[in-house]
């Protein structure tokens, strides 16, 4: 059944209209007749629509240029994150007139091209964008592209397509850093496993397979006894790493390349393995400290969200007001996370560094 349409997709429907006229008509931004204005604006009144102006709160009365994010609102430990860099960006730039308009998704890979649709018809000149479903995203970039808008990948690339640029920490250094601190950590002939977010995503493979090539590499006869898939999704991260600890009584290292590391925790604790199986996490949260300080967390590799979106933001305003030339890749170096260093991390002030603004997966919305 198809969707019920609401908003300003109802107002396009009934103005025979595209939502990036009607966007422009609602917003007094110009470009449009006065006559198919008014009738935007009649038809508004008449369904009781009224801009939400709080989600507005980076436009400017007159933008030199418009970016669309589409980044996912889940997993939130990392993506809320990686919006503060996006907002605290933005929020320096848009005295250089760059109106920001958000189209996130509810998870990574799930509803991206839509979003990324949607964008395009708002006639914006930029995209900032986690491509979560590389392969049907590619076709939709390249034609954005062709058109003359510009989109910066952040945090997983879309890698076959013509983006302009990605902002990341290089998955494949960042599973071969995991790979050698596991070879490390693990006795000679250990067995271990990767718990992984989907091998569709660039990402999450190309971790898988950088940490697939270094562990043997460190670790004398070690080997990699399974590659399980948690979909992102934290029922099925624990069920299938409860499963695989039962299986495979004397494991000794597990690697969890996405962020979904609670679920993994908890089956280890559930198990009695909390400390005896040496586990690497990915990336840094406030809810990951009880875990480090008891010992189940022996080291997570750090990839920097806040400063991937702050870096995605500024090289494509950077672009848009001054045609700088945009980088084709922004390489960030990834971090070492122990007990030891642990309370350096912003990440462990939350509490202190939550801006004062309605919730963060709200705003920029249209």
């Amino acid at each position: 059944m198809a969707r019920e349409r609401s908003g300003i997709h109802l107002i396009a429907e009934m103005a025979k209209v595209s939502i990036g006229t009607v966007d422009r008509a609602l917003h007094k931004r110009g470009g449009i007749k006065e006559s198919t204005c008014q009738r935007i604006l009649q038809i508004a009144r008449q369904i009781g629509y009224k801009p939400n102006l709080a989600a507005r709160a980076l436009s400017v009365a007159k933008a030199s240029a418009r970016v669309g994010v589409c980044i996912p609102r889940e997993i939130h430990f990392f993506y809320d994150q990686l919006w503060r860099g996006v907002l605290d960006e933005a929020r320096r730039v848009e005295l250089m007139g760059i109106q920001f308009m958000n189209r996130p998704v509810q998870a990574l890979g799930k509803g991206d091209t839509e979003a990324f649709k949607e964008l395009v018809q708002f006639e914006v000149d930029g995209i900032i964008l986690t491509a979560g479903n590389p392969k049907a995203l590619t076709p939709l970039i390249d034609d954005a592209e062709a058109r003359g808008i510009r989109v910066v990948c952040v945090s997983t690339d879309a890698p076959e397509s013509r983006r302009s640029s990605i902002v990341y920490v290089e998955p494949a250094l960042n599973g071969s850093l995991a790979g050698e601190l596991m070879g490390k950590f693990v006795p000679q002939g250990s067995k271990v496993a990767i718990i992984a977010g989907m091998l569709t995503t660039e990402d999450h493979r190309k971790k898988t397979d950088g940490f697939s090539e270094s562990f043997p590499r460190h670790c004398s006869g070690g080997k990699i006894v399974s590659v399980i898939e948690g979909h992102e999704d934290e029922d099925e991260s624990f069920q299938k790493t409860f499963d695989l600890l039962r299986r495979v009584p004397r494991l000794a290292g597990l690697y969890v390349n996405t962020v979904n590391c609670l679920p993994v925790c908890r089956a280890l604790g559930a198990r009695g393995l909390a400390g005896k199986v040496k586990l690497i996490t990915t990336d840094l949260f406030e809810e990951m400290s009880p875990y480090f300080q008891k010992g189940t967390i022996t080291a997570s590799i750090y990839q920097q969200p806040h400063r991937q979106g702050q870096i995605a933001v500024r090289v494509m305003a950077d672009n848009l007001t001054n045609k700088t030339h945009l980088p084709p890749a922004v390489h960030l170096s990834p971090g070492i996370v122990m007990s030891s260093n642990l309370p350096l991390f912003r990440e462990m002030k939350a509490a202190d560094s939550k801006p004062d603004e309605p919730d963060l997966k709200n705003r920029l919305a249209l």
